[in-house]
């Protein structure tokens, strides 16, 4: 049987489990506890904007005021205020110290409940949710296919799943997969640093590799030039996106111990064997997010 603490938080009371871990990566895990208690500040206007890019494929009838929702791998609980409104009710589960930072982004909620644990015990029974969602999660889980089998078990016959998986680079050009070979070696020295040093150094990426793609766009869409020839530039997706949002995502890439990348064919692969159908892939940034329907 597995054991659980209860220990009260700034807002609520948090259900921690002690969770053998067989399907986990701890220095990842720690590594995200540290991320997400350093970028949980995110302003209305961030929210706003990337909560959109990820739920564009999510309609009304698969996620409304009446649902029970599950977001596996919480973090700093963004996308569940990014989501108010559009509940009944929504557990966060993170194994990470970062379901602290959630607790106070998300301040004193009654329809919010959090709970410290991994997809190897998700405390629920099967069938429970009406939606759930893992969004830029399972892709640092060492068996991700099994880790999101257990996910979907916890959807109703019925119910939606949302997914989102760092892509393989198949509909880029070739030299987007140069760049992330480039990248990942960085990003492989990188992760081993200190958590304080590796947040400065992750800073002092953002400047200095992500900042000039991301000028160069600002500077052509200023200019009139079109989105589609945008596209094709490395970090285009940065454009819009705050500082603060750079500088996050930079620590996420660079300073993650492990991480895997998936193509279309794989992720409707696992997600079929997880037991959904009807899947749809989003065709807009961030690649790929899709949503299936549990059989």
């Amino acid at each position: 049987m597995v054991k659980s603490t209860e220990v009260q938080s700034v807002n609520r009371v948090i259900k921690c489990y002690d969770v053998p871990g067989v399907n986990i990566d701890h220095k990842t895990v720690s590594s995200f506890g540290v991320e997400w208690n350093a970028f949980h500040g995110f302003s209305e206007l961030d929210l706003q904007y990337t909560g959109d890019m990820y739920f564009d494929i999510v309609t009304k009838e698969m996620l409304n005021d009446q649902s029970t929702v599950i977001d596996i791998g919480c973090g700093s609980g963004r996308w569940i205020k990014y989501l108010d409104g559009r509940y009944k009710k929504v557990i966060g589960l993170d194994p990470s110290e970062a379901i602290f930072a959630a607790d106070k982004l998300l301040g004193k909620n009654d329809k919010v409940e959090l709970v410290r644990s991994s997809t190897d015990h998700i405390p629920f029974p099967d069938g429970y949710f009406d939606f759930a969602y893992s969004l830029g999660v399972l892709h640092h889980i060492p068996d991700t296919e099994k880790a999101l089998v257990d996910s979907v078990r916890k959807v109703k016959s019925g119910g939606h799943f949302l997914v989102y998986l760092y892509y393989r680079f198949e509909n880029r050009p070739f030299y987007f997969r140069i760049f992330y070979w480039l990248s990942n070696l960085v990003r492989r020295g990188v992760c081993k640093l200190p958590h304080r040093l590796k947040k400065g150094v992750c800073n002092f990426l953002a400047v200095i590799l992500y900042m000039p793609f991301v000028l160069l766009c600002r500077f052509l869409r200023f200019i009139g030039v079109p989105e589609k020839i945008r596209f094709h530039i490395p970090l285009q997706a940065y454009e819009k996106q705050s500082f603060y949002i750079i500088r996050n995502d930079s620590l996420d890439r660079f300073g993650t111990p492990l991480e895997q990348r998936f193509s279309t064919k794989q992720i409707t692969a696992m997600m079929t064997k997880a037991g959904l159908t009807d899947i749809r892939f989003s065709d807009k940034i961030p690649f790929w997010h899709a949503v299936g329907r549990k059989i």
